[in-house]
Formats: structure tokens, sequence, C-alpha cells
């Protein structure tokens, strides 16, 4: 096994010698990958989380001269490939394409059999997916101020759909209730799109949930009120954030980010890092990301590591506010 000092020996010698040939030559000279990389997916294929993974490793077997393959590994919402990856080698050669879930949402909710704070590198944040307020058609209010005035006259009485009981759509309308100050009945369904269904056939009037799922619809079977992100949705423009309409400091979203097993070699992280950023730079990436409805990020693994612990604290916070336990 290739030893830190000789890794880090041999990676200045490949930055010296590679020149006009660049990042591959010089990962290549590293001694590392000298095999096979896997990227585990905490989720089946076909998803997001499951594209995005599999743009890198694209991106990264042609990069690096090695071949990076996906392994989907489901179960238990995505905390059995977490756990694989915390229990693996630090070596480099088992990453993961991890979703918020596995990372701040599952274990704000309960005990998991890994720390997402100490047991795992975090390389980059690769992409994100803001969440979008959506009410049927015949839904009186056209703005989050008259949607909590609406709501605020009829107390208890007022239903939200959901993507199932702790789920991410489940938490980020339980945290805006809370904070509203509202009094609302919750309906979970199994899973987003029987709930987005019902909404859009008039069944339940409002659903907090993926941009990604609301945009197809959006502007006819359904009508967007807020977004959830920092910054308004490129993909709708006109619709304000929660945070414009009245409730600064409000932010949640969904994220997919590449990490490790702790004690994997920084310079291993910072190179893949470097790589993620780099493959955000292509167009082809580009548009597969902007075709998933997700907005592209690119961060370092400090900043990576900030955004977990801080989603972590929002999570606990919404757990909380919507009394969950799994």
């Amino acid at each position: 096994m290739t030893t830190r000092r000789a890794l880090l020996k041999s990676l200045a010698a490949g930055a010296m010698v590679a020149g006009a040939g660049g990042l591959p030559f010089a990962a290549r000279a590293s001694g590392w990958p000298d095999r096979p990389v896997r990227i585990l997916v905490p989720f089946a294929a076909g998803g997001n989380t499951d594209g995005i993974a599999r743009l890198l490793a694209a991106h990264l077997s042609d990069r690096l001269g090695q071949q990076f393959v996906v392994e989907n590994r489901t179960g238990a919402g995505g905390t059995i490939a977490a756990e694989s990856t915390a229990r693996s080698p630090a070596d480099g050669y088992t990453l993961m394409v991890a979703a918020v879930a596995q990372m701040a949402v599952f274990p704000a909710i309960k005990k998991t059999n890994y720390d997402p704070l100490t047991d795992f590198a975090p390389i980059s944040n690769v992409a994100n997916n803001p969440f979008c307020l959506v009410v049927h058609p015949s839904f009186p209010a056209r703005t989050l101020p008259e949607l909590v005035a609406y709501v605020k006259e009829r107390p208890g009485k007022v239903v939200y759909a959901s993507g199932g009981n702790g789920s991410i759509s489940h938490l980020t309308m339980a945290l805006f209730v809370k904070r509203a100050g509202l009094e609302m009945m919750h309906t979970p369904y199994r899973g987003g799109a029987p709930a987005v269904a019902d909404v859009i056939a008039g069944h339940v009037p409002m659903y907090f949930g993926n941009l990604s799922e609301a945009l197809p619809h959006a502007g006819g079977a359904l009508r967007p009120i807020a977004v959830s992100g920092a910054t308004r949705a490129a993909k709708l423009p006109t619709v304000p954030t929660v945070a414009e309409q009245g409730y600064p400091g409000f932010k949640t979203d969904t994220w997919n980010g590449l990490i490790a097993p702790a004690g994997t070699p920084k310079e291993i992280v910072d190179l893949l890092a470097r790589e993620v950023k780099a493959a955000l730079k292509e167009k082809k990436t580009l548009e597969q990301l902007d075709s998933f409805g997700v907005d592209p990020i690119g961060s370092t693994p400090d900043e990576f590591k900030a955004t977990i612990a801080a989603d972590l604290a929002l999570w606990r916070e919404a757990v909380k506010d919507a009394n969950v336990s799994l």
C-alpha cells in the first residue's frame, strides 16, 4: 500500500513532470489510483443521486486513468451505504455520493451506526436542489403571506402532503409551520410522486417538495408559491424565496456530495475536490445537471464539512418541531 509520505513525494514529482499534460498525468504518477475505485450510491439506479454519481464516475475515469465504478447499495434510506463507506479502508478506493438524508436527516432522527461529522472525509458538495412550495391552482393564495393568512384563519383544518413521515418534504414543511406559527394537518404519502399526484388531483392543497418534482407541473397543474433556497431558482426566477417573503434565514435544500472514509489522505481528498470542480465546468456535465433540475456547487472539503454540520443542526430542529421518531 502506498504510504502517506510516498504519496506526498510522488504527487509532488507528478506535478513537476505533468507540464502541459495536466492533472491526469500527475495523478497517474502518484500511484493512486492503481486499481478500480468504487463509488457507492445509497439509492437505486435512475434518480438524481445515481445520475450525479455516474457523471462523476465518467469524468474521473477519463481524467485519472483508472476505472471508477458506480455501485448501488440500497436499503434503510441509504444508511447501509453510508455505514459501509464509513467502515471501508481509508485508502481512496471507496467513495460515496451521499445525500442530505444520510448525512443530516436520519442522524437527526435516530442514532445511526456512523457519525456524519467524524466518520467521513467530505470531498465536495456537487449539486443541490432547493424545495418548492406548490399548491393546487384552485387554492386561493398566490403568495406566502396570503397562504399564511389563509391557514391562520382555519387553524388545524388545512392539510399539507409530504413524501412520508420524517421525509425531508415533511420536515421542511414542519419547520416552516413552526416558524410561521401555524396549525396544520399532515398527510404522509409513500414518496414524493404520489404526494405530487394528489396535489395535482386536488385531493390535498399543498406540498413542499424537491424543485425537480415541481418543475414539470409548475405554472400549469401546480402553482409555485415559494422556493426554499438562499436565492431564487434559475428555472423559476419569478418565484420568491421563503426568506424574501418574510422569513429571513429560512433555507432548506437537498444536496449530493462526494465523501470518503475518515482518514483518507488529504492529497487524495484535495485531488478529487479539484476534479469535481473541473467536471462542473464542462458543458455536458452542466447540461445533464440542468436536466436533473439541480444546481452545481463544487465546494471545497472544508466548505462541505461546514454544510454537513449546519444541516445536521437544522434538521435536528425540524425533527423536534415535527415530533418525528422512527
